[in-house]
């Protein structure tokens, strides 16, 4: 191995950079891997709003790049690096990434969990522009509009009935005749009145690219092959997410969606291993509780190592 660390963390997402402000505060000179996805959502998020101590927002990357210089004026550092392969039965933990092999001592997890997208290049290009996977994030930007949501399981609904807070009319898009959703949070959404469903129904674009704002959706019913277009300002997705865990399956333990399942908040069942963020969390996935998830870890990491001597 190249070298063993006393703290590896995986992700430089929000949940990555508080534990290596933390751990590098604490002198354990933590190592961050960027993954394959730096700085995590908050990397795609325009105006951050709801993040204490940002009285009139602030961007999302710029956020995460505040976050990256508070942990390496501590002594946190830096490798553009994903891991390809890991064993949590050795001490200390080996780590295979793309850049070698690294040993670590204590390991934190904040590998997150990424949106599922319809994959349009439309729509990726409009990406906090108008199309968001976070209606809690988001939702308050479309005060008074016409928006749309796409899905079919519970997501969808929940982000539909929070969404009527503030739009005028929320469209709620679906592939298909059924719901996959269950029956309380459906017989939620099909009795508010704000919400108007469209089943049968596929999104193939969304408009307004060239303006760097949604202006608009093509959407064709799949039975009748009827194409229209539907005259939104918002597009959110309610088709979940993908956590980032599947180099961990067989070694932690896993729900039945892939996420890393913790007790008293961070440890896993292997000692010295913390997962923290959106990789662990499918209920609030929000930047403040990843950052507080994040210091916890770092707090356990070092508490382990104190314990056993380093």
């Amino acid at each position: 191995m190249e070298e063993i660390r006393d703290t590896v963390i995986l992700g430089s997402g929000c949940s990555g950079l508080t534990a290596a402000i933390y751990s590098a505060r604490a002198n354990l000179k933590p190592l961050v891997l960027e993954g394959h996805e730096p700085g995590g959502q908050l990397s795609i998020t325009t105006m951050v709003e709801n993040f204490p101590g940002w009285p009139d927002g602030i961007q999302g990357p710029e956020l995460i790049e505040n976050m990256k210089k508070q942990a390496a004026r501590f002594g946190a550092e830096f490798k553009m690096s994903h891991l390809v392969s890991v064993d949590l039965n050795v001490h200390p933990f080996r780590l295979k990434t793309s850049n070698g092999e690294i040993g670590a001592r204590t390991l934190i997890i904040a590998s997150g969990a990424s949106a599922r997208w319809l994959g349009l290049p439309s729509e990726q290009a409009l990406i906090g522009h108008g199309v968001s996977s976070c209606a809690t994030c988001d939702g308050f930007f479309f005060n008074g509009h016409d928006i749309a949501v796409v899905g079919g399981g519970d997501t969808a609904m929940e982000e539909a009935l929070f969404l009527t807070r503030f739009a005028t009319k929320v469209y709620l898009i679906h592939r298909r005749e059924s719901f996959r959703a269950s029956k309380v949070m459906l017989d939620r959404t099909l009795s508010n009145p704000k919400i108007v469903i469209l089943t049968n129904t596929v999104v193939e674009e969304v408009l307004g690219v060239e303006e760097k704002s949604v202006r608009g959706l093509h959407i064709r019913n799949v039975k009748t092959n009827e194409k229209s277009v539907l005259p939104v300002t918002g597009f959110f997705l309610g088709i979940g997410h993908e956590p980032n865990a599947k180099m961990f399956q067989g070694q932690i333990d896993l729900d039945e969606d892939g996420y890393i399942l913790t007790k008293d908040n961070v440890h896993t069942k292997i000692p010295g291993v913390y997962a923290c963020g959106d990789v662990q969390d499918r209920r609030y996935r929000q930047a403040i509780t990843a950052a507080g998830t994040g210091c916890m870890a770092a707090l356990e990491a070092e508490k382990f190592l104190e314990e056993h001597g380093h």
